[in-house]
C-alpha cells in the first residue's frame, strides 16, 4: 500500500468509494486515500458508476451525499473528453479492459494520478494499488 502525500495524485475507482461509503470490508483501507491529503481526482465515469449503485442500494439520500461530494472536486472532477474516449479506447483493447475500467484507468494515467482499486482487472497495470 502506499501511503499519499500532499503531492500525490490519486484516483479512487468506482470499487473504493462505493466500500468507502456503505462501509464495506475494505472501506479503511480506501479512506487512507479518499481522507489523505493527497490531490484526489474524480473521473466523471466514476461519478455515474458510483450513484447509480449508492441509489440502488442505499437510497436516493445517500446518492445525493456523493454527488454534493462531488460537485466539491471542481477542476479535479476530470471529464470524458474527445482525447480521453481514445485514449480510453485503446488502452480497453491493449490491456482486456472495460469501458469503464479503461476510461478510468487512462484518466489516471493521463493526469499522472495512481490508481487505487480493488478490482483485479487493473492487475499488473503500472501505477496501481490494488487493496
Amino acid at each position: 500500500m502506499i501511503i499519499p502525500s500532499a503531492s500525490d495524485r490519486i484516483v479512487v475507482d468506482s470499487s473504493g468509494w462505493i466500500e468507502y461509503i456503505g462501509a464495506g470490508p475494505k472501506a479503511e483501507g480506501f479512506a487512507a486515500y479518499l481522507e489523505s491529503q493527497a490531490i484526489l481526482l474524480l473521473p466523471s465515469i466514476v461519478v455515474y458508476e458510483v450513484h447509480k449503485k449508492v441509489y440502488r442500494e442505499q437510497g436516493k439520500g445517500k446518492a445525493d451525499e456523493f454527488v454534493s461530494q462531488a460537485f466539491g472536486f471542481g477542476d479535479r472532477l476530470i471529464p470524458l473528453t474527445l482525447e480521453l474516449a481514445i485514449l480510453a479506447s485503446t488502452m480497453s483493447l491493449d490491456a482486456h479492459l472495460s469501458l469503464a475500467d479503461a476510461i478510468i484507468y487512462t484518466t489516471a494515467q493521463k493526469h499522472n494520478a495512481h490508481l487505487v482499486t480493488s478490482d483485479a482487472h487493473f492487475m499488473n497495470l503500472p501505477d496501481v494499488t490494488i487493496l
